[in-house]
């Protein structure tokens, strides 16, 4: 009987999980997967809908009674925060209305964590892919963004009001927390999971052209330069192994005032 999978169908995910999806893994099961934005994954592992799941470090203290962290297959790393996007010059988020892709992602903990003396008026929670065309047509006065936004925030002239990662490294320095991997408990043995995911980004580095066509038929119309870079980017050291200074960070995250 396949297991369940949910991830993103952002370049990282897909690039991280093509061979565990694909039967490439020696040993791993097959899987049904699911794609979804992280805030429908956040929600629906809290009703344990998924044997694996990608969810927001934000999220942990919701799940962790119900899911094993897995040490591998996430989003974690430097340069690579999440960013407070504006049409219109401001020096904060003051009578604001901001965009925001979740309320338990680790951007919006960090964004209330940075903001907390000049809080924004109005928060609302929108599709990631919805987000920058809102802001550039006036909907909202800022907006909260992940990924790939990065790199194309400034094709809708916008500025970025802060860079949340650059923020948190300053106060912590440490890496910043995006994405865990959970394996459910009484379904899914942990470290076997994690040998199949570590296997799948091992798989990943060594034949990076074998998940082109995966990756870019998920990459909702990215171009393919910055795939290339979104990939580079988030899929590092912490994604096949989160190590002591990527434990350290997940604790440190955990302890914020803003959860």
């Amino acid at each position: 009987m396949a297991l369940s999978l949910a991830f993103s169908p952002c370049p990282n995910d897909t690039f991280v999980f093509h061979a565990l999806v694909h039967g490439l893994v020696p040993g791993a099961p097959a899987f049904d997967v699911t794609y979804a934005d992280v805030d429908v994954t956040n929600t629906a592992a809290e009703n344990g809908a998924f044997d694996l799941v990608k969810v927001s470090y934000a999220a942990l203290p919701w799940l962790l009674d119900d899911y094993h962290l897995l040490p591998c297959g996430g989003a974690l790393g430097r340069g690579c925060g999440p960013l407070v996007l504006t049409k219109d010059a401001r020096d904060d988020l003051t009578g604001a209305t901001i965009a925001v892709p979740g309320e338990r992602t680790t951007a919006y903990m960090l964004m209330r964590q940075w903001a907390a003396a000049r809080p924004p008026a109005k928060v609302e929670v929108v599709p990631f892919d919805q987000i920058m065309p809102g802001v550039a047509a006036g909907r909202f006065d800022a907006g909260l963004v992940i990924h790939e936004a990065r790199f194309t925030y400034q094709r809708y002239g916008l500025t970025a009001l802060a860079d949340l990662g650059e923020w948190w490294e300053g106060e912590t320095g440490l890496p910043i927390p995006l994405g865990a991997i959970l394996a459910r408990r009484g379904s899914v043995d942990p470290d076997a999971a994690a040998e199949w995911v570590r296997a799948s980004v091992r798989y990943a580095w060594a034949h990076p052209e074998a998940s082109r066509d995966y990756v870019l038929a998920h990459a909702q119309e990215m171009e393919p330069d910055v795939v290339d870079q979104h990939i580079a980017l988030y899929v590092n050291e912490f994604t096949e192994d989160l190590g002591n200074e990527g434990y350290k960070a997940v604790e440190a995250l955990l302890r914020s005032p803003a959860l």
